[in-house]
This record gives C-alpha cells, structure tokens and sequence, in this order.
C-alpha cells in the first residue's frame, strides 16, 4: 500500500498541471517569507504548511 501511495504522489504532480500547482505551493509556503512582526501562530501555521508540501515532494521521490 505504502508503495502505491508514493507511486499516486509521482503521477499526479508528474503531469504538467500537476508540476504548477506543486510550484504554487512551493511559491506559497517554502518560498515564503514572514516579516519580523510575524506572531507566533503565523509561524507555526507556515512551519505546518511548509511541512505538508516537503512530505508532498517526499512522496514524490519516493515513487521514482
């Protein structure tokens, strides 16, 4: 099962719609930056999304 998850992961974000909408995430969260006044709930809600899109691309290259 494990497997097969990784390979879904793989085809879905291989199309090219799927590579725009992995980059949008990328642009939306990894590639985000907050100011100094941030608080510690926006941080920690970033850091969560953040997390989510590297275990996206995680998947992904694990079904290569």
């Amino acid at each position: 099962m494990k497997a097969e998850i990784e390979k879904n992961y793989l085809r879905c974000f291989s199309t090219p719609s799927g590579a725009a909408v992995l980059q949008h995430l990328r642009e939306i969260t990894i590639e985000r930056f907050l100011g100094p006044n941030a608080t510690e709930s926006e941080l920690r809600s970033l850091e969560s999304q953040r997390s989510l899109v590297h275990q996206i691309e995680n998947l992904i290259e694990r079904g290569k």
